[in-house]
């Protein structure tokens, strides 16, 4: 049976007859269709190709319009088949996953166009699911009973009922509870300290379920870029523990809006601890008869980790616009680590004995030990500050440590791009002036193809522009609300944190002018849900901190983009350690990671050809001479800014 949509010839090489094939559906079957010939798609595939065929890494940089997702699909579902193992398409985000897969998307339209039966499935991350416990204990709690009751009474069957599911039914997934706000979302789904292995529900857990469906997608499986990262992390520990790996052994990697990967490695490769989780962990041992010895090492250790997590929250500094709390590395705090340190280190000691005797179940015992050998590993990490980045977050439940190793490239150059697997980089911007050396250094890629195409749009006579670098807030109110009225709403309204988005929130409920217009904002639903709302309703205005990239929205229903504020990066650990490790922080670490941002809000506006609107773009730094002039060259070539004055009346 011939598995490839054209007739296969063993006698020559497959990549070869798979991009004649994609040659054919680019200068004949899509036009056939209607759709338009592209040069620029065209480009693309023969760059792929190499690609490919040399199972190498390829930044592919194409602009808005050139059809670059069409062409990263067909290649990676014809090698999928060729090689029996499917290809990974990584997403930015969940949204972009959502715009990808829905009714109307790519994938749908290359199976109809083409004739095409693609086996194209969801690994979505882990918080986009319920926990079942974690909905138990909110539904005895005293907040939103009524949405949480509903999320219960939604459950299928089998989840609370022994007898046996039949078949394959997805259930749990964040997008099947629109109308939840993200914080009620927040306290019903997975986090990182539930304790997954030791669960007795985990067989019939949406997560579980699903992760059992998609790993037997034939073409393409479809997720974010941190779980892919979550994927490699824990990749080595997981076949340890007699698990299967996150993802099965795929043929090629797609990430789409690549230039965001760094980002995601970085949150991925963190340790998050809790006092209220070790506690919980670590006392499995003293349910069995154990000795004297070690009973009383945990209970100095747990003593200790209440004691330390009291100093974190204690002496933890706040920083604007972040939930990221600084954790100040005093010689304090670095002494009561190293006591830490040492009673787990007398609690292994110990446990090595204690195994001997068989008196611990060997399962919870197996968690312990992987628990504590993480714990020694990030606190190890301590006696090198300089390779490492922590904060504090805190939250209702209590104060969580995170630790995060500074560079995460050496991890990707080893576990990622050594691979002999083609790996694909595509996004409108992965080059900064020209060069894609910020993206590769950034990644640990040495060696990597790569070409930029721009878009075929007719930017200059369909997309107007405005800056201005008014810093008050109430003129910008007065400023916003004009440039709203000219495009009658129909505007996506970008910020640069969610601390802006609630401030501006706050400040235009029931204000005059304002209420001219319907306002959904982040945060208080499903994000695809939202973006469907905004399309739907054409007079609507989104309110959005993360849909930065890859929003899709043709047609008038997306006239206006208003950036409330440049998007500089914020003044978090993470950004702070950038900046010390860098000879001049604003313009190699601020202004690159705002330049690549302003080039993808602005790239929300023009998504078809006859498409037309404004953008507006709110930045005080726009009084700087240089930092305007690096702005104008980020706008579509043809299109020059107007400065726009306000006067308060």
């Amino acid at each position: 049976m011939n598995n490839y949509p054209f007739e296969f010839d063993p006698k020559t090489p497959f990549i070869q007859q798979a991009s004649d094939w994609i040659a054919d559906v680019f200068y004949e079957r899509l036009p056939e269709a209607g759709f338009e010939l592209r040069d620029e798609q065209i480009y693309m595939a023969f760059q792929l190709e190499r690609a490919y065929n040399e199972k190498r890494t390829i930044f592919a940089e194409a602009g808005v319009g050139t059809g670059k997702t069409f062409v990263y699909l067909l290649y990676a579902i014809n090698y999928a088949r060729y090689t029996r193992k499917p290809a990974i398409i990584a997403c930015a985000d969940e949204s972009l996953i959502e715009q990808l897969v829905k009714p109307e998307g790519d994938i749908a339209k290359l199976a109809r166009y083409l004739d095409l039966t693609i086996d194209a499935r969801l690994g979505k991350s882990m918080d986009q699911y319920i926990c079942l416990n974690k909905l138990d204990d909110a539904r005895g709690g005293t907040e939103d009973l009524e949405a949480f009751g509903g999320v219960h009474a939604s459950l299928p069957d089998f989840v609370n009922n022994p007898g046996t599911m039949q078949a394959f039914q997805p259930y749990g997934n964040r997008k099947d509870y629109p109308h939840l706000t993200d914080e009620q979302w927040n306290a019903i789904s997975w986090d990182v300290f539930q304790d997954c292995l030791v669960c007795s529900r985990r067989h019939r857990c949406g997560q579980t379920l699903s992760r059992e469906h998609y790993r037997k997608a034939a073409d393409i499986i479809i997720c974010s870029h941190d779980f892919y990262m979550e994927h490699v992390w824990t990749y080595e520990a997981r076949r340890r523990e007699g698990q299967l790996p996150l993802l099965p052994e795929h043929s090629s990697i797609v990430f789409d809006e690549g230039h965001l990967l760094e980002t995601a490695a970085q949150s991925a490769l963190t340790y998050k601890f809790k006092h209220s989780v070790f506690e919980s962990i670590i006392t499995r041992l003293l349910q069995g008869e154990i000795r004297e010895t070690l009973a009383v090492v945990i209970d100095e250790a747990i003593e200790q980790s209440e004691k330390l997590f009291d100093m974190l929250a204690a002496g933890s500094i706040a920083v604007e616009a972040s939930d990221r709390r600084e954790v100040p590395l005093t010689d304090e705090l670095l002494r009561e680590l190293d006591r830490f340190g040492a009673l787990l280190s007398g609690i292994e000691e110990e446990l090595v004995f204690e195994s001997g005797m068989f008196t611990i179940d060997a399962y919870q015992l197996t968690i312990v030990e992987e628990h504590i050998e993480m714990l020694q590993l990030a606190l190890r990490l301590f006696k090198q500050p300089q390779g490492l980045i922590s904060w504090v977050e805190a939250d209702k439940d209590g104060t969580t440590l995170v630790i995060m190793p500074k560079l995460v490239k050496e991890v990707l150059k080893e576990r990622v791009f050594s691979k002999q697997m083609p790996v694909v980089f595509s996004s409108a911007t992965l080059s900064v002036d020209g060069s894609f050396q910020y993206t590769a250094d950034s990644l640990g890629i040495e060696d990597a193809l790569s070409f930029s195409v721009a878009s075929p749009y007719d930017y200059e006579n369909r997309m107007k522009a405005v800056v201005s670098s008014e810093s008050d807030r109430a003129l910008k109110l007065d400023m916003a609300l004009d440039r709203l009225r000219q495009s009658r709403g129909r505007a996506l309204v970008l910020f640069p944190s969610m601390e802006e988005l609630r401030w501006f929130q706050g400040e235009i409920s029931g204000k005059a002018g304002f209420t001219e217009f319907r306002f959904l904002f982040e945060g208080t639903a499903e994000i695809s849900h939202l973006i469907a709302e905004f399309q739907n309703d054409e007079s609507s205005v989104l309110c959005a901190v993360t849909l930065w990239e890859g929003l899709d929205i043709p047609g008038p229903s997306l006239s206006h983009v208003l950036m409330w504020a440049l998007p500089f990066p914020p003044h978090d650990p993470v950004f702070a350690a950038r900046r010390r490790e860098s000879a001049d922080p604003f313009w190699q670490v601020d202004m690159p990671y705002m330049l690549l941002r302003l080039r993808q809000g602005i790239g929300r506006l023009i998504r078809k050809r006859d498409d037309e609107g404004i953008v507006t773009i709110f930045g005080r730094e726009l009084e700087e001479e240089a930092i305007l002039a690096r702005a104008k060259a980020v706008l579509p070539a043809g299109v020059t800014p107007e400065s726009l004055f306000w006067a308060a009346n």
